[in-house]
């Protein structure tokens, strides 16, 4: 991915939801409804009635079994009705993954007491990443919202999450071969009804704090 990328992807994103606010401001009401996202290129679909959303979105986050730093089980189950936000990241990463973890810490502390939301982080070395190490791992950052899993599993499985169901690597989608290491920058969020409603940079506060108000709207759009 060109270094330039997420930073042009963010910018776009900032100057669409401050037109999207203008006009907001403009018409007296609350804020546009979030898109909703079928493909790994992530294409928006601006659609809001309850029929027409029904008949073009598609895509839901399928079955999964994993881990958490407390030896819990998580499953889609536990996904049921909330919204959720999922990156994929390692503990002996040293590169993108201290600033993702220490953004993510924001998201954490605003919504540690919210039962409707749940932060997925999923590990893309759990031959390495063990129970104990995301212990060690939650320790080092002070990670103690009980509603932010991090999780670890079978390579396979967290692979073809990751790539099939969350788009982790935008444009590729599950076009790669699950052997073939996965690394981003991405975090996803997913509404109660397990529809992608948006991608974000977690290397850039900006995207986190758009994301922290767009995690409020889907918790008020039920």
């Amino acid at each position: 991915m060109d270094c330039w990328e997420p930073k042009i992807v963010s910018m776009f994103r900032i100057v669409l939801c401050s037109i999207l606010f203008l006009i907001e401001l403009g018409c007296g009401k609350g804020p546009p409804p979030l898109p909703y996202y079928n493909t790994p290129d992530f294409m928006p679909l601006f659609i809001n009635h309850p029929t027409a959303v029904a008949k073009q979105v598609w895509h839901h986050i399928g079955d999964f079994e994993a881990t958490n730093q407390y030896g819990q089980k998580i499953t889609l189950d536990d996904l049921q009705e909330k919204v959720h936000i999922a990156n994929f990241m390692f503990t002996r990463c040293t590169s993108i993954c201290p600033i993702m973890t220490n953004h993510l810490k924001i998201l954490a502390g605003a919504y540690k007491n919210e039962t409707r939301f749940s932060m997925l982080s999923f590990s893309v070395t759990p031959w390495m990443d063990s129970i104990h190490a995301l212990r060690s791992f939650a320790e080092s950052y002070s990670i103690k919202a009980k509603n932010w899993h991090l999780l670890t599993g079978e390579k396979s499985e967290i692979y073809r999450l990751a790539r099939r169901y969350y788009f982790a690597e935008k444009d590729l989608g599950f076009t790669k071969d699950s052997t073939e290491f996965l690394h981003t920058e991405h975090v996803v969020l997913v509404d109660y009804q397990l529809r992608l409603r948006g991608v974000y940079n977690a290397t850039l506060k900006p995207d986190i704090l758009q994301l922290q108000r767009d995690i409020a709207q889907l918790l008020n759009e039920k």
